[in-house]
C-alpha cells in the first residue's frame, strides 16, 4: 500500500495523484471531456426538427408486451437518425413518413430511456408545426405541407 507524500515539497505529487484518481471516475471523466454532449446527437439542445424517414414499433422490455408506437427520424441540424417514441392513443396515425417533427429529450435521471423501450430518448411532441396533443385531443386538424 503506498503511503502519500508528506513534505515540504509535496504538493505537486499530490496534486498529480489527485488527477489519476480522479479520471479512474466515470462520472468526473464525463463531465471534464464534455462527452455528454459529444455523443448527444441533439447536442446538448433540448428539441430538435427532424423528417421522419419510417414508422417502426419497438417491442417493451419484460414484463410487458406491448408493441410500441415510435418513428425514424433524420434531424435535420446534423443528419444524425434517432429512434422517437409517438406518445398519446393514435399518436402515429397522424404522423406520415416525411413529415417535419419537433422532437425533445426525455429528460429524466440522466437523459435515459423512456419507460419500458431500451434505446428511445426521444419524444414527438410537434408535428408540421402543430402539437401533437392539439391533434390527439381534436383541437385542431392536420396541415397538409
Amino acid at each position: 500500500m503506498s503511503k502519500k507524500a508528506s513534505g515540504i515539497n509535496a504538493g505537486a505529487k499530490l496534486r498529480a495523484r489527485r488527477k489519476k484518481s480522479r479520471l479512474a471516475s466515470s462520472v468526473y471523466k464525463r463531465k471534464v471531456f464534455d462527452l455528454k454532449r459529444k455523443s448527444d446527437p441533439l447536442r446538448g439542445s433540448s428539441m430538435a426538427k427532424g423528417i421522419v424517414l419510417e414508422k417502426v414499433q419497438l417491442e417493451a422490455k419484460q414484463p410487458n408486451s406491448a408493441m410500441r408506437k415510435c418513428v425514424r427520424v433524420q434531424l435535420i441540424k446534423n443528419g444524425k437518425q434517432v429512434t422517437a417514441f409517438c406518445p398519446g392513443d393514435g399518436a402515429s396515425k397522424l404522423i406520415d413518413e416525411h413529415d417535419e417533427v419537433l422532437i425533445e429529450c426525455i429528460g429524466g435521471k440522466m437523459g435515459r430511456s423512456k419507460g419500458d423501450l431500451s434505446g428511445v430518448r426521444w419524444h414527438v411532441i410537434k408535428v408540421n408545426d402543430q402539437s401533437l396533443n392539439a391533434l390527439l385531443g381534436g383541437k385542431l386538424e392536420k396541415a397538409r405541407k
